[in-house]
Formats: structure tokens, sequence, C-alpha cells
């Protein structure tokens, strides 16, 4: 390829970034991955694959086997009220997909297949970004200035790199009316690993608790709750952690039990259910991939679409030979359409963990408890998460390589 553009930065170390510089170095570029957290994140809730395009773009990267080997073997649900009564249930492959594996596991494997032709540089993040007439000039919060010819935000919903180089999150980012909570707590209500969660449902509340699949003395709760655009602190766990015990105040079953443990879980995720919509998804030398360009907090296939999207983008930065306004360009009309059609199913995600009133509730549990409905939702994700895409793998041979020391 074309010595042009071949410095490549990519904010954000979680799925869609390690995914991109992966394809990247296959395809003779240098790619440059930096990370805030001081290291990989570890756990996290279980993320899936379903459709031949996701199996087909793991397959190429080699990482199919792998993941089968420690895929969780997926998640069943079940939903109770608050005397413990079973309302649904629904089968591990709902959520799970064809192979479900968690977000840490597969951070981790996609870490380790970029890490040869990928530094890393952690704890750390982009504090500016100045494009120049031959690349971006870009600050760092401790790092040294440094110049790259394309940067790329691949850090999620909340993009700092969209931030700087589109504007405020406000301008992209819509609240559907819902947050998510999860942490982890001790094992007190004896759940068996791999069975799944369970969980108690009121008109737009769920409160649900699932074993540690790797440590049976471990669990994990997750909570999502109906609620208004919210004010408050993303860097302040403990008034989060007020805004859940709030929200679900008064409840039976084993909630008490549950916030108590809230009150000292260390690892507290809170977040609003929300939408990514960016009307252009590059600005001069600047792309986004993954949740910054279009994503969804939960329900929308995002670790799918950022695996997929991640292949794309590679594959068109190498065939543009160093025009990076081309390869921007036909990169987003493979995908914007797609990526849409997948983003599309977090919007009703709130709605269908905790619908909001006690009618929706029931028909929801009327509905999913028909085999014949149920078959028809798993066949739809399968189609909507398909496309037709170009064998970039092909054009990008495998090659070896030496793996920098990751920078802290």
């Amino acid at each position: 390829m074309s010595g042009m553009n071949r410095k490549v930065l990519i904010s954000g170390a979680s799925i869609a970034g390690p995914a991109l510089a992966y394809w990247l170095g296959r395809h003779g570029f240098r790619p440059t991955v930096v990370e805030l957290a001081p290291a990989l994140r570890e756990g996290g809730q279980a993320v899936d694959f379903r459709g031949e395009t996701h199996l087909t773009v793991l397959e190429h990267m080699g990482l199919l086997a792998e993941l089968r080997r420690i895929r969780t073997g997926g998640s069943p649900m079940r939903f109770v009220d608050e005397r413990g009564q079973t309302r649904l249930h629904l089968p591990a492959e709902f959520a799970g997909g064809e192979i479900e594996v968690l977000r840490g596991d597969l951070s981790r494997v996609l870490y380790e297949h970029s890490l040869p032709r990928t530094e890393y540089v952690f704890g750390d993040s982009v504090s500016g970004l100045t494009e120049t007439s031959s690349g971006v000039r870009v600050d760092f919060r401790h790092g040294e200035t440094r110049e790259f010819d394309l940067v790329i935000g691949a850090d999620g919903l909340h993009s700092n790199v969209r931030r700087l180089a589109f504007g405020p999150e406000r301008d992209y980012v819509s609240h559907l009316g819902y947050y998510a909570a999860t942490w982890r707590l001790p094992n007190d209500l004896r759940l068996e690993p791999g069975k799944g969660s369970v969980g108690l449902n009121v008109p737009g509340r769920l409160a649900s608790v699932g074993a540690d699949r790797r440590d049976a003395a471990r669990a994990g709760a997750f909570f999502v709750f109906a609620a208004p655009e919210l004010a408050y602190d993303r860097h302040d766990p403990e008034q989060q952690k007020r805004l859940v015990a709030e929200a679900f105040s008064g409840l039976g079953w084993e909630v008490p039990r549950l916030l108590a443990s809230l009150r000292e879980a260390p690892d507290l995720y809170f977040d609003s259910i929300s939408r990514a919509d960016v009307p252009a998804w590059s600005t001069g030398r600047v792309g986004l991939v993954g949740d910054a360009a279009c994503g969804a907090t939960i329900g929308g296939m995002g670790t799918g679409t950022a695996v997929v999207a991640a292949y794309v983008l590679a594959g068109e930065l190498a065939r543009a030979g160093g025009d990076h306004r081309a390869a921007f360009t036909r990169y987003e009309s493979r995908l914007r359409k797609y990526a849409q059609g997948c983003q599309a199913g977090g919007d009703r995600t709130g709605k269908f963990l905790a619908p909001g009133t006690a009618a929706g509730l029931r028909f929801r549990n009327a509905v999913l408890s028909r085999p014949l409905f149920l078959n028809g939702m798993l066949k739809l994700g399968e189609r909507v998460s398909s496309v037709v895409l170009p064998d970039y793998a092909a054009e990008a041979p495998a090659t070896t390589g030496t793996a920098p020391a990751p920078r802290t």
C-alpha cells in the first residue's frame, strides 16, 4: 500500500479499538491505541454474536474457535413477581445468540491478537485535536503531543474523540427513557452458575441477579428503571448508587438485600439507555467506529456491529491507497443502513426489560411464552445482523511481527 496515512491513532481499547487495530496491522498500517483505563477492563456483561456476517468476520480474524472455547453457553432469563413466582422464562439463545462471551474476555482476545502490530498506551486519553495540512496533531492528558495521519474514535457512546472533533454529546446522543446499573456482589442467594439470571419485574423496573460463571461465591446484579433524563456526575459512583437506591426503594422480593450490597460495591456501572446518531461518521482526518458512530447502550447488537465496522473501515482504508476521504465515504455508505438496523433493537430494550405498565408486563410475558413468536424474534435478529461484505481478508494476508512494549 502507499506510505500515506499509515500512522493511525485509535481512542478506546474495549472492542472496536482492538478489532480495528488488528485489521489495520494486517493491512500494513501502524496503529496506536490509547485507553484511559490503566489496563484492559475485566469482567463486564456478556456480549454475543449471531448470524453469518458476525461469524464470518470472526473466522477471518482467526478468533472463532477461540471464542467458542471460552463462550458462556448463553444466559437464560427468568422474570418473577414480588412473591417470587415465575412469570416468564427466556432460553439461553434469546439473549446469547450463537456465541456469547464475557466482554472482558473478548477485549482480552482482541488485544492479544492485535498486539504484535499495535502500540498500546494505557492510562491516558486525547485532550485536543488539531488538523494540519499533513495529519492531526494530538494532545494527550498526560503524554507528549504527537502527530498522526488519521484519528479514529472507538471510545463508545460517550466518545471523547467525537466531542472534540464533531461537537458536544448532546448533539448526537438521545436518551431513551431508561437507566441501567450493574455491580458485583457476594452470592448470598446461592444461585447456581450457568443458570442465568432471575429478576423481579414491576412496571418500569427490573431488579435481577445471576451467579458468576467462574466463581460460585460471587454474583452480578443488573437493574433497569424508567426515568426522564437525570442530571448527575458520570464520575461520582456514590451519587449514582443513591439514584439506583431511590429508584428501587420499597420493592420486595430480594431487592433490599441487593441494594444493601450496592452500598459496598466497588465496581458500579451506571448509564442511561441511549443511542448515538451522527449525520456523518467522519470529518477531515477524524473518523468514528462502533458505538461512537452509531451505538445503543444495550440491545443494539453493538458488539457485533463494532467488529464488522472495524473490518470494513480498515479494508476501505487499505483499498483507498492513502485517500482517507474516499475510504471514509465508502466505509459509511456500506455500513450506515446495516448499523442503523442493528441499532434499532436498542430503542426497545428498556421497554422490553421493564415495561412501563402492568398491562405491558402481562402482554410481554404472554407473547414471549409462545414458542412460535419467540423463534420468529430469534430469526429476525439473525437477518438484521447480516450484510454482504467484500472479502477484505483476502487482501490482507496474515503476517508476523514483534509486539511493541505497552506504554504507561
